[in-house]
Protein backbone atom coordinates (compact mmCIF):
# COMPACT_ATOMS: atom_id res chain seq x y z
CA UNK A 1 0.00 0.00 0.00
CA UNK A 2 1.30 3.52 -0.89
CA UNK A 3 3.22 4.87 1.89
CA UNK A 4 3.80 8.44 2.05
CA UNK A 5 4.75 10.65 4.74
CA UNK A 6 2.82 13.84 5.10
CA UNK A 7 4.80 16.22 7.64
CA UNK A 8 1.58 18.54 9.44
CA UNK A 9 2.79 22.10 10.82
CA UNK A 10 0.28 23.64 12.72
CA UNK A 11 -0.46 27.33 13.72
CA UNK A 12 1.58 29.08 15.91
CA UNK A 13 1.53 29.04 19.45
CA UNK A 14 -0.79 32.26 19.27
CA UNK A 15 -3.34 30.35 17.58
CA UNK A 16 -4.91 26.98 17.52
CA UNK A 17 -5.21 23.98 15.17
CA UNK A 18 -8.75 22.24 15.27
CA UNK A 19 -7.68 18.90 15.13
CA UNK A 20 -10.27 16.25 13.63
CA UNK A 21 -11.56 19.15 11.19
CA UNK A 22 -10.73 20.07 7.90
CA UNK A 23 -11.20 23.76 7.47
CA UNK A 24 -9.21 25.72 9.47
CA UNK A 25 -11.32 28.70 8.83
CA UNK A 26 -14.44 30.67 8.42
CA UNK A 27 -15.02 32.81 5.78
CA UNK A 28 -17.72 35.12 5.87
CA UNK A 29 -21.18 34.19 4.07
CA UNK A 30 -20.65 36.10 1.00
CA UNK A 31 -24.90 36.88 1.53
CA UNK A 32 -23.98 38.72 4.83
CA UNK A 33 -24.10 42.16 5.34
CA UNK A 34 -21.64 41.64 8.25
CA UNK A 35 -18.44 40.23 8.34
CA UNK A 36 -17.35 38.41 11.78
CA UNK A 37 -14.30 36.93 12.95
CA UNK A 38 -12.62 34.26 10.28
CA UNK A 39 -10.99 32.50 13.22
CA UNK A 40 -13.50 29.46 14.81
CA UNK A 41 -11.16 29.17 17.40
CA UNK A 42 -11.38 32.08 18.58
CA UNK A 43 -13.41 31.74 22.18
CA UNK A 44 -12.35 28.16 22.61
CA UNK A 45 -10.38 27.20 25.41
CA UNK A 46 -7.67 24.78 25.45
CA UNK A 47 -9.75 22.05 26.11
CA UNK A 48 -12.76 22.39 23.98
CA UNK A 49 -13.81 21.56 20.54
CA UNK A 50 -16.20 22.59 17.98
CA UNK A 51 -18.82 20.29 18.33
CA UNK A 52 -21.20 19.76 15.78
CA UNK A 53 -25.00 20.89 16.10
CA UNK A 54 -27.48 19.34 13.88
CA UNK A 55 -30.38 21.80 12.87
CA UNK A 56 -33.66 20.22 11.82
CA UNK A 57 -35.17 21.59 8.77
CA UNK A 58 -38.61 20.83 6.81
CA UNK A 59 -38.50 21.05 3.22
CA UNK A 60 -40.81 21.31 0.81
CA UNK A 61 -39.58 18.55 -1.74
CA UNK A 62 -36.24 16.57 -1.76
CA UNK A 63 -35.56 15.30 -5.33
CA UNK A 64 -33.44 17.88 -7.27
CA UNK A 65 -33.49 17.72 -11.23
CA UNK A 66 -29.45 17.28 -12.32
CA UNK A 67 -29.07 20.28 -15.44
CA UNK A 68 -25.08 19.66 -15.59
CA UNK A 69 -24.25 17.55 -18.55
CA UNK A 70 -20.99 16.48 -16.76
CA UNK A 71 -23.56 14.26 -14.32
CA UNK A 72 -25.35 11.10 -15.89
CA UNK A 73 -28.10 11.11 -13.61
CA UNK A 74 -31.46 12.89 -13.60
CA UNK A 75 -31.98 13.50 -9.94
CA UNK A 76 -30.33 14.28 -6.92
CA UNK A 77 -31.81 13.99 -2.95
CA UNK A 78 -29.54 15.17 0.02
CA UNK A 79 -30.56 14.13 3.25
CA UNK A 80 -28.59 16.32 4.89
CA UNK A 81 -27.37 19.73 4.23
CA UNK A 82 -23.29 20.42 5.32
CA UNK A 83 -21.17 17.04 6.08
CA UNK A 84 -19.40 16.40 9.38
CA UNK A 85 -17.04 14.51 7.26
CA UNK A 86 -14.70 17.77 6.87
CA UNK A 87 -13.38 17.04 3.74
CA UNK A 88 -11.09 20.86 3.27
CA UNK A 89 -11.44 20.35 -0.47
CA UNK A 90 -15.40 19.70 -1.31
CA UNK A 91 -17.19 21.30 -3.95
CA UNK A 92 -20.32 21.13 -1.61
CA UNK A 93 -19.19 23.79 1.00
CA UNK A 94 -20.27 26.84 -1.42
CA UNK A 95 -23.62 25.66 -1.08
CA UNK A 96 -23.82 26.60 2.61
CA UNK A 97 -23.81 30.00 2.44
CA UNK A 98 -27.67 29.42 0.80
CA UNK A 99 -27.97 28.36 4.45
CA UNK A 100 -27.18 31.22 6.24
CA UNK A 101 -23.62 30.02 7.18
CA UNK A 102 -20.06 30.07 6.34
CA UNK A 103 -18.39 26.76 3.64
CA UNK A 104 -15.86 27.09 6.41
CA UNK A 105 -16.02 25.47 9.56
CA UNK A 106 -19.54 25.77 9.66
CA UNK A 107 -20.54 23.39 6.79
CA UNK A 108 -18.77 20.86 8.76
CA UNK A 109 -20.56 21.59 12.23
CA UNK A 110 -23.45 23.09 11.27
CA UNK A 111 -25.62 20.46 9.85
CA UNK A 112 -29.23 20.49 8.35
CA UNK A 113 -31.46 17.48 9.04
CA UNK A 114 -34.53 16.98 6.62
CA UNK A 115 -36.03 14.46 9.27
CA UNK A 116 -39.10 13.91 7.08
CA UNK A 117 -36.97 13.42 3.77
CA UNK A 118 -38.48 9.61 3.13
CA UNK A 119 -42.42 10.99 3.42
CA UNK A 120 -41.23 13.40 0.53
CA UNK A 121 -39.63 11.32 -1.43
CA UNK A 122 -42.32 8.89 -1.47
CA UNK A 123 -45.01 11.27 -2.25
CA UNK A 124 -43.10 12.45 -5.42
CA UNK A 125 -42.37 8.83 -7.12
CA UNK A 126 -45.78 7.20 -6.53
CA UNK A 127 -47.24 10.33 -8.50
CA UNK A 128 -48.93 9.06 -11.82
CA UNK A 129 -46.77 11.22 -13.80
CA UNK A 130 -43.34 10.32 -12.16
CA UNK A 131 -41.22 8.05 -14.80
CA UNK A 132 -38.37 6.04 -13.32
CA UNK A 133 -34.89 7.57 -13.56
CA UNK A 134 -31.80 6.95 -11.79
CA UNK A 135 -31.95 9.30 -8.59
CA UNK A 136 -28.12 10.20 -7.44
CA UNK A 137 -28.14 9.67 -3.07
CA UNK A 138 -26.38 11.98 -2.65
CA UNK A 139 -25.49 14.07 -5.11
CA UNK A 140 -24.25 17.09 -2.89
CA UNK A 141 -22.85 15.76 0.87
CA UNK A 142 -22.75 12.36 1.82
CA UNK A 143 -25.96 10.40 2.85
CA UNK A 144 -23.79 8.35 5.36
CA UNK A 145 -22.08 10.76 7.53
CA UNK A 146 -21.81 10.29 10.92
CA UNK A 147 -25.26 11.30 12.46
CA UNK A 148 -27.23 8.95 9.67
CA UNK A 149 -26.11 5.75 12.07
CA UNK A 150 -28.42 7.40 14.82
CA UNK A 151 -31.11 8.92 12.44
CA UNK A 152 -31.37 6.29 9.86
CA UNK A 153 -33.09 8.53 6.97
CA UNK A 154 -31.03 7.59 4.50
CA UNK A 155 -31.98 3.78 4.99
CA UNK A 156 -35.71 5.32 5.47
CA UNK A 157 -35.68 6.61 1.97
CA UNK A 158 -33.75 3.53 0.58
CA UNK A 159 -36.69 1.08 2.13
CA UNK A 160 -39.28 3.38 0.32
CA UNK A 161 -37.16 3.15 -3.00
CA UNK A 162 -37.42 -0.65 -2.25
CA UNK A 163 -40.95 -0.77 -1.82
CA UNK A 164 -41.76 1.27 -5.46
CA UNK A 165 -38.61 -0.51 -6.89
CA UNK A 166 -37.08 2.22 -7.94
CA UNK A 167 -33.52 3.41 -9.22
CA UNK A 168 -30.56 4.50 -6.96
CA UNK A 169 -27.27 5.35 -7.24
CA UNK A 170 -25.28 5.92 -4.16
CA UNK A 171 -21.56 7.33 -3.51
CA UNK A 172 -20.05 7.41 -0.19
CA UNK A 173 -16.90 7.12 2.00
CA UNK A 174 -18.51 5.70 4.92
CA UNK A 175 -18.69 2.27 5.68
CA UNK A 176 -21.92 2.86 7.06
CA UNK A 177 -23.63 1.82 4.37
CA UNK A 178 -23.01 -2.07 4.96
CA UNK A 179 -25.46 -1.68 7.52
CA UNK A 180 -28.32 -1.33 4.78
CA UNK A 181 -26.83 -4.51 3.04
CA UNK A 182 -30.09 -6.51 3.50
CA UNK A 183 -32.02 -3.56 1.65
CA UNK A 184 -29.14 -3.29 -0.98
CA UNK A 185 -28.85 -6.72 -1.85
CA UNK A 186 -32.72 -7.03 -2.56
CA UNK A 187 -32.25 -3.66 -5.01
CA UNK A 188 -29.27 -5.22 -6.81
CA UNK A 189 -30.83 -8.92 -7.30
CA UNK A 190 -33.32 -6.14 -9.47
CA UNK A 191 -30.40 -4.19 -10.84
CA UNK A 192 -32.02 -1.33 -9.13
CA UNK A 193 -28.98 -0.07 -7.07
CA UNK A 194 -25.07 0.87 -7.82
CA UNK A 195 -22.82 1.94 -5.29
CA UNK A 196 -19.82 4.62 -5.95
CA UNK A 197 -16.54 4.26 -3.21
CA UNK A 198 -15.00 7.08 -3.16
CA UNK A 199 -11.47 6.61 -2.32
CA UNK A 200 -9.07 9.66 -2.18
CA UNK A 201 -5.83 7.67 -1.64
CA UNK A 202 -4.62 4.84 -0.02
CA UNK A 203 -2.29 6.54 2.19
CA UNK A 204 -4.24 6.70 5.72
CA UNK A 205 -1.60 9.87 6.55
CA UNK A 206 -3.12 12.07 3.81
CA UNK A 207 -6.32 10.56 4.15
CA UNK A 208 -6.52 12.05 8.14
CA UNK A 209 -5.32 15.22 6.49
CA UNK A 210 -7.47 15.74 3.94
CA UNK A 211 -10.58 13.59 5.40
CA UNK A 212 -10.45 13.90 9.19
CA UNK A 213 -13.81 12.36 9.79
CA UNK A 214 -14.41 9.54 6.97
CA UNK A 215 -14.17 5.85 6.90
CA UNK A 216 -10.29 5.19 6.94
CA UNK A 217 -8.81 3.55 4.61
CA UNK A 218 -8.49 -0.07 5.06
CA UNK A 219 -12.53 0.17 6.22
CA UNK A 220 -13.00 1.44 2.67
CA UNK A 221 -11.42 -1.26 0.64
CA UNK A 222 -13.22 -4.14 3.30
CA UNK A 223 -16.47 -1.79 2.05
CA UNK A 224 -15.52 -2.12 -1.42
CA UNK A 225 -15.04 -6.13 -1.00
CA UNK A 226 -18.35 -6.75 1.34
CA UNK A 227 -20.49 -5.47 -1.25
CA UNK A 228 -19.16 -6.92 -4.16
CA UNK A 229 -19.05 -10.11 -2.47
CA UNK A 230 -22.85 -9.56 -2.16
CA UNK A 231 -23.34 -8.94 -5.22
CA UNK A 232 -23.79 -5.69 -5.33
CA UNK A 233 -21.94 -3.33 -7.56
CA UNK A 234 -19.38 -1.20 -7.02
CA UNK A 235 -17.33 1.56 -9.02
CA UNK A 236 -14.41 3.37 -7.38
CA UNK A 237 -14.50 7.31 -7.27
CA UNK A 238 -10.98 8.30 -7.76
CA UNK A 239 -12.21 11.61 -6.35
CA UNK A 240 -10.85 14.88 -6.74
CA UNK A 241 -7.04 14.25 -8.11
CA UNK A 242 -5.15 16.68 -6.16
CA UNK A 243 -1.65 17.41 -7.98
CA UNK A 244 1.71 16.73 -6.03
CA UNK A 245 -0.70 15.09 -3.51
CA UNK A 246 -2.40 12.10 -4.78
CA UNK A 247 -1.87 11.69 -8.57
CA UNK A 248 0.65 9.08 -8.42
CA UNK A 249 -1.88 6.73 -7.09
CA UNK A 250 -4.00 6.52 -10.00
CA UNK A 251 -2.62 2.91 -10.63
CA UNK A 252 -2.44 1.53 -7.19
CA UNK A 253 -5.76 2.65 -6.15
CA UNK A 254 -7.14 0.72 -9.64
CA UNK A 255 -4.98 -2.34 -8.27
CA UNK A 256 -6.44 -2.38 -4.97
CA UNK A 257 -10.14 -1.65 -5.83
CA UNK A 258 -10.28 -4.36 -8.51
CA UNK A 259 -8.58 -6.82 -6.48
CA UNK A 260 -11.50 -6.50 -4.14
CA UNK A 261 -14.49 -6.87 -6.64
CA UNK A 262 -15.10 -3.17 -7.78
CA UNK A 263 -16.30 -3.13 -11.52
CA UNK A 264 -15.35 0.17 -12.38
CA UNK A 265 -13.50 3.51 -11.37
CA UNK A 266 -13.97 7.35 -12.55
CA UNK A 267 -12.39 10.20 -11.23
CA UNK A 268 -12.16 13.64 -11.30
CA UNK A 269 -9.95 16.52 -11.02
CA UNK A 270 -9.83 18.96 -7.59
CA UNK A 271 -11.15 22.25 -8.68
CA UNK A 272 -11.46 24.89 -6.13
CA UNK A 273 -14.40 27.36 -6.73
CA UNK A 274 -15.88 30.05 -4.30
CA UNK A 275 -14.47 30.04 -0.51
CA UNK A 276 -13.28 26.44 -1.13
CA UNK A 277 -9.70 28.23 -2.52
CA UNK A 278 -9.30 30.15 0.65
CA UNK A 279 -10.35 27.21 2.74
CA UNK A 280 -7.94 24.53 0.66
CA UNK A 281 -4.68 27.05 0.56
CA UNK A 282 -5.26 28.25 4.20
CA UNK A 283 -5.17 24.09 4.91
CA UNK A 284 -2.56 23.28 2.36
CA UNK A 285 -0.07 26.33 4.07
CA UNK A 286 -0.93 25.47 7.48
CA UNK A 287 -0.15 21.14 7.18
CA UNK A 288 2.20 20.82 3.77
CA UNK A 289 4.23 24.67 3.53
CA UNK A 290 6.61 22.59 1.21
CA UNK A 291 4.99 21.82 -1.92
CA UNK A 292 1.69 24.69 -1.00
CA UNK A 293 2.91 26.75 -4.11
CA UNK A 294 3.77 23.45 -6.36
CA UNK A 295 0.28 22.12 -5.57
CA UNK A 296 -1.99 25.32 -6.02
CA UNK A 297 0.78 26.16 -9.59
CA UNK A 298 -0.44 22.63 -11.02
CA UNK A 299 -4.10 22.91 -9.87
CA UNK A 300 -4.29 26.77 -11.83
CA UNK A 301 -2.43 24.89 -14.68
CA UNK A 302 -5.56 22.50 -15.38
CA UNK A 303 -8.09 25.31 -14.87
CA UNK A 304 -6.66 28.28 -17.16
CA UNK A 305 -5.12 29.56 -15.07
CA UNK A 306 -7.71 29.55 -12.34
CA UNK A 307 -8.24 27.32 -9.03
CA UNK A 308 -11.32 27.37 -9.69
CA UNK A 309 -13.21 26.16 -12.64
CA UNK A 310 -17.22 25.81 -13.61
CA UNK A 311 -17.34 25.07 -17.33
CA UNK A 312 -18.97 22.11 -17.79
CA UNK A 313 -16.46 19.35 -19.81
CA UNK A 314 -13.76 20.69 -18.52
CA UNK A 315 -14.43 21.61 -14.66
CA UNK A 316 -14.49 17.90 -13.78
CA UNK A 317 -10.86 16.84 -16.06
CA UNK A 318 -9.61 19.99 -16.47
CA UNK A 319 -7.06 20.83 -19.98
CA UNK A 320 -3.66 20.96 -20.83
CA UNK A 321 -0.80 18.23 -20.21
CA UNK A 322 -1.38 17.34 -16.77
CA UNK A 323 -4.85 16.64 -17.17
CA UNK A 324 -4.08 14.55 -20.38
CA UNK A 325 -1.26 12.73 -18.34
CA UNK A 326 -4.24 11.63 -15.99
CA UNK A 327 -6.61 10.91 -18.44
CA UNK A 328 -4.19 8.61 -19.72
CA UNK A 329 -3.18 6.55 -16.80
CA UNK A 330 -7.29 6.59 -16.11
CA UNK A 331 -7.93 4.90 -19.36
CA UNK A 332 -4.85 2.43 -18.65
CA UNK A 333 -5.85 1.30 -15.50
CA UNK A 334 -8.97 0.43 -16.48
CA UNK A 335 -7.74 -1.41 -19.58
CA UNK A 336 -5.31 -3.59 -17.19
CA UNK A 337 -7.20 -4.17 -13.94
CA UNK A 338 -11.45 -3.38 -15.11
CA UNK A 339 -11.22 -5.24 -18.45
CA UNK A 340 -14.18 -7.04 -19.13
CA UNK A 341 -16.02 -6.46 -16.00
CA UNK A 342 -19.30 -3.74 -16.37
CA UNK A 343 -21.58 -2.15 -14.43
CA UNK A 344 -25.54 -3.69 -15.21
CA UNK A 345 -27.74 -1.03 -16.44
CA UNK A 346 -30.84 0.22 -14.22
CA UNK A 347 -34.05 -1.57 -14.65
CA UNK A 348 -36.53 1.15 -15.17
CA UNK A 349 -39.45 -1.38 -15.40
CA UNK A 350 -40.13 -2.63 -12.29
CA UNK A 351 -41.22 0.68 -10.54
CA UNK A 352 -43.85 1.18 -13.63
CA UNK A 353 -44.95 -2.33 -13.43
CA UNK A 354 -45.51 -1.56 -8.91
CA UNK A 355 -47.27 1.19 -9.83
CA UNK A 356 -49.52 -0.17 -13.03
CA UNK A 357 -49.83 -4.02 -12.20
CA UNK A 358 -51.91 -4.13 -15.35
CA UNK A 359 -48.89 -3.64 -17.46
CA UNK A 360 -47.71 -6.74 -16.68
CA UNK A 361 -50.58 -8.13 -18.69
CA UNK A 362 -48.19 -6.64 -21.92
Amino acid sequence: MTNILFKIILMPENKKYLKGRGAQLNPANRFDKFVYDSDPATGLGADENLKTEYIGVHPKTMLNKVESPDIPLGWSLNPYQGCEHGCVYCYARNSHNYWGFSAGTDFESKILVKKNAAELVEEKIKGTNWKAMPIMLSGNTDCYQPIERKLEITRSILEVLWRYRHPVSIITKNSLVLRDLNILKKMSENNLVHVSISVTSLSEDLRRLLEPRTASVQSRLFTIEKLSANGIPVNVMFAPIIPSLNDHEVFKIAEFTAKRGARSMGYTIVRLNGDIATIFEDWLRKNLPDRADKVLNKIRSVHGGQLGDSRFGDRMRGEGNFADIIRSQVQLARKKFFEGREIPPFNLELHQQIKNPQLKLF
